[in-house]
């Protein structure tokens, strides 16, 4: 029997995050799928809107042979014939799932870094973010339910929970939290072995509310560029480029990260970090407000969104909330401030704006909803 919280999904993202028409070209890319039954679903919702469809379906296992013995000419021929396909395109929908979110574990870093550069970079961050309409999800399987802890209906009860949120009431209750981060100058955000001080003076304010990724609930901006100064100590783990990084820590001056180490791989966290100038900068710094994810499992999608979180990233700017810098890397570590993750203040112009995870101030009491006072 058909789930029917799949349609559920399948219509938020084409009606919600795409808002696809008639006439436009849309495309489907899924990873690591246990079945195709949500994909099978948007081609029917995107036919009915009198659009087409494309299907791309990926296998994570054939990616890493891919990987693993890839030439740079070989990464620049799939960057450029992708590219190609999302020049064409009005709206993508990137479905992620994972048989094995280890899969690439023992790609070279110097693969994965031809793979950023000559088919990440050229396909997503200079065509699809910038052109389309787009949204990208995960999906349940095994290897997500494991790392988050739960059973497998467990987990596929919580995903569908969380994915198919009311995110119009989410967008409702983000305006005065974008308010407040528009008019402010000074940021300074403390925490277990983070005293961190920055500036967001001037910087666009982008609220998401199921727009772009499902689960959503954020609202982010970036620092000034050179404002950074302190030290900041992540309490979530982070997978990037297939690699687990544990106890994140930096310092930072003048904006820069003069100092970055963890507790398991802090030559490749270097190594990352040393890609390009901008690596070493920041280049988004968010908001968690999506209050039914409580707990870090190993996916960015969804550890960015914790409620009482925040996230800091090294990297790449967003078009939108622009400081200027620019990376091949964008790497969103998460710090979450809860009281049963140590606590932590956030304080905008001298003002406490939130305190152990929870927003302070009257008006920004709504984003409160659902967070656990224990």
């Amino acid at each position: 029997m058909k789930d029917p919280r799949i349609s559920r999904l399948a219509e938020t993202l084409i009606d919600h995050s795409c808002k696809v028409k008639a006439g436009e070209k849309v495309i489907i890319e899924a990873f690591d799928l246990p079945d195709p039954a949500l994909v099978c679903d948007l081609v029917d919702a995107v036919y009915a809107k009198n659009a087409t469809p494309l299907v791309i379906w990926k296998d994570n296992q054939i990616l890493r042979s891919l990987y693993r013995g890839a030439s740079e000419t070989s990464m620049q021929w799939a960057g450029e014939v992708e590219a190609n396909a999302m020049q064409a395109a009005d709206a993508y929908i990137g479905i992620r799932g994972s048989a094995n979110s280890d899969e690439f574990a023992d790609v070279p870093a110097e693969k994965m870094e031809l793979y950023t550069q000559h088919w990440w970079s050229p396909v997503h961050s200079e065509r699809r973010v910038k052109q389309t309409r787009w949204v990208v999800l995960r999906y349940p399987t095994p290897s997500m339910a494991q790392a988050a802890g739960k059973s497998t209906p467990q987990f596929e009860d919580f995903y569908f929970d969380v994915c198919t949120a009311d995110y119009a009431k989410m967008a409702e209750d983000l305006k005065p939290l974008v308010a407040r981060m528009e008019a402010a100058d000074q940021v300074h955000i403390t925490a277990p072995g983070t005293d961190l001080r920055f500036s967001i003076k001037d910087i666009p304010v982008i609220p998401c509310a199921g727009e772009c990724n499902i689960p959503d609930g954020e609202c982010f901006t970036a620092p000034v560029r050179e404002s950074v100064n302190g030290t900041i100590k992540f309490n979530t783990k982070s997978r990037y480029q297939g690699v687990v990084f544990d106890g994140i820590e930096f310092e930072l001056k003048d904006g820069r990260i003069e100092k970055a180490t963890c507790a398991n791989e802090p030559d490749r966290l270097n190594r990352v970090l040393d890609t390009d100038e901008g690596a070493r900068y920041i280049g988004e710094w968010s908001f968690g407000t999506n209050n039914r994810i409580l707990h870090p499992m190993l996916d960015t999608l969804f550890d960015e969104k914790i409620g009482g979180s925040f996230h800091f990233t090294p990297g790449n700017a967003y078009d939108e909330a622009d400081n200027s810098n620019r990376s091949k890397v964008h790497w969103d570590l998460v710090l979450i401030q809860r009281a049963d993750y140590g606590g932590g203040e956030i304080h905008f112009d001298g003002e406490l704006i939130r305190k152990d995870g929870f927003f302070v101030p009257d008006d920004l009491a709504p984003l409160n909803a659902g967070l656990p006072t224990e």
